[in-house]
């Protein structure tokens, strides 16, 4: 039942805050191969990693896993992952991220299951409701939804903001990884950059501002995302911590 669906992992080795993090290690193995083994156990029916490096692809090949070679001038992970499915013929692309080692395979299966049962889903993401004290951070991107749990609005600021003496209603903290329709993904890399995609730097509201709906999967775990070498130090220790390694 879930044989058309596809994990890509896009995996830029100069991240400008932590280049080469997708290869730095973490207990004995590169960040890439954690992300690549949780994927593998999901019920995607086919992983890869895009990357735009020789020495990502080196590694990758080094643990086992496929890896395609992508160009190195992708203006975003969308046009990178594109350019990777060109070599599968699945219907439904997970994009998950290359820099979250602890991420939880059950929400890999999730995406696929909704977009596997619902054929009126075209894109979707994840969320979790979260501290509104704790959102103030621009680095860390809020979603409003509507009653029928699709996006609204993602933004680097406080949404829904909360106006002294209002009632407070729930803060969800967007979690980038995405699932997409082939014909979904075909049509936003033809699209030009939106006018919000520039403004606030989120590549999700291209959909929103052309009327592509995304329909975000709402979910209680949690994961570790790598921009720094502290992230990778805090990173570690949670795994430790879970027995991992």
């Amino acid at each position: 039942m879930f044989d058309n669906s596809v994990a890509v992992i896009p995996a830029r080795y100069g991240s400008t805050r932590f280049p080469g993090k997708v290869l730095a290690e973490i207990c004995g193995k590169p960040m890439i191969q954690w992300v690549y083994e949780r994927t593998a156990e999901s019920i995607a029916d086919e992983v890869m990693v895009a990357t735009d490096d020789e020495r990502v692809v080196k590694a990758v090949e080094g643990f086992g896993g496929k890896a395609v070679m992508t160009s190195p001038d992708h203006p975003s992970g969308t046009d990178r992952i594109y350019e990777a499915i060109q070599h599968t013929d699945k219907d439904i692309i997970i994009n998950v991220q290359g820099d979250e080692p602890l991420i939880p395979t059950e929400v890999i299966d999730d995406l696929v299951k909704a977009m596997t049962v619902n054929q009126n889903i075209t894109m979707a993401t994840v969320a979790v409701k979260a501290p509104r004290k704790e959102m103030e951070d621009p680095n860390k991107v809020k979603v409003v939804l509507d009653n029928n749990d699709f996006a609204l609005y993602f933004s680097r600021s406080m949404i829904p903001y909360l106006r002294e003496g209002a009632d407070d209603t729930p803060v969800f903290l967007h979690w980038g990884i995405y699932a997409y329709r082939r014909a979904t993904l075909n049509k936003l890399v033809s699209l030009p950059q939106g006018k919000l995609e520039a403004c606030e730097k989120l590549e999700q509201l291209r959909a929103l501002e052309n009327g592509v709906s995304i329909y975000v999967m709402r979910s209680g775990l949690s994961s570790i995302g790598v921009d720094t070498p502290e992230d990778l130090a805090q990173a570690e220790l949670k795994m430790r911590e879970q027995g991992l390694c």
